[in-house]
C-alpha cells in the first residue's frame, strides 16, 4: 500500500509554530508517511511585520517553504494544522486559507479526512485548549475525523495537553517536551490514517 500523505499546513509569525510544524513533519516521516509541510500566506501589512524584527527575520528564513494551497488538502489522506493563538481563536492568516476551501467543502473533498491541530500562546493561559477546539468546529463543518494526542503516550503526561501539542512562547522557543509532543501528536495522526486507509481497501 501506499504510504499515507501527510499535509502540515501552519502560520507562524516569530518561529516557534514553526519549530513544532517541524518536529510534527519528523514524526510523521518516521512513521512512514509522505509528508508535505507547508505555511499559509502572510497577510499582515508590511508596517506591522517590520515593526518586530523577528517577525521579519522569520519570515524572510521561510520563503522558501512552499505555501499552502488547496490541492495539499485535496492530496492528503491526513491534515495537521499549525496556528499561534490570536485572543483564544486561530490567527486570521490560517482562517484566511481556510475561508478559501467553500469550493473543496462544496464538493466533498475535504470529508473523511484526519485531521489535528497544535498551537502556541505568549502566556500559559493563552488560549491553547480554545484555539485548537475552535479548529475543530471547521473539522466538523468538513466531515472530518478528529484525532487528538490524548492521554495515549507517556510525553502527553509532561507537555500536558490532550487537544494538541502547545508551547507557552513566553518561555522561549519549543522545550524538547513540546517538539517531541508534535512528534507524537503526528505519529498518532499518520497511524490511525494509515488504519484507516487500509480498512477502505
Amino acid at each position: 500500500m501506499e504510504p499515507v500523505k501527510i499535509a502540515i499546513i501552519y502560520y507562524s509569525a516569530t518561529g516557534t509554530l514553526h519549530a513544532l510544524a517541524q518536529a510534527a513533519a519528523e514524526g510523521a516521516q518516521k512513521a512512514g508517511a509522505e509528508v508535505r509541510l507547508r505555511r499559509v500566506a502572510e497577510t499582515a501589512p508590511p508596517e506591522a511585520i517590520n515593526s518586530k524584527p523577528t517577525w521579519a527575520q522569520h519570515l524572510r528564513d521561510t520563503a522558501d517553504i512552499p505555501q499552502a494551497s488547496h490541492d495539499d488538502l485535496e492530496w492528503a489522506d491526513a491534515v495537521l494544522f499549525g496556528t499561534p493563538t490570536r485572543f483564544g481563536n486561530p490567527a486570521s492568516q490560517l482562517r484566511a486559507f481556510i475561508d478559501t476551501t467553500g469550493p473543496l467543502w462544496a464538493q466533498g473533498r475535504l470529508a473523511d479526512k484526519v485531521y489535528s491541530a497544535f498551537t502556541a500562546s505568549n502566556t500559559a493561559h493563552g488560549g491553547q485548549e480554545s484555539t485548537i477546539l475552535a479548529l475543530g468546529n471547521t473539522f466538523y463543518h468538513w466531515g472530518g475525523i478528529i484525532v487528538p494526542p490524548g492521554y495515549t503516550d507517556p510525553i502527553q503526561f509532561q507537555s500536558g495537553n490532550p487537544y494538541g501539542a502547545s508551547h507557552v512562547a513566553g518561555d522561549g522557543p519549543p522545550t524538547e517536551v513540546a517538539l517531541e509532543a508534535a512528534g507524537y501528536q503526528a505519529r498518532r495522526v499518520t497511524e490511525i490514517a494509515a488504519a484507516l486507509k487500509a480498512g477502505r481497501r
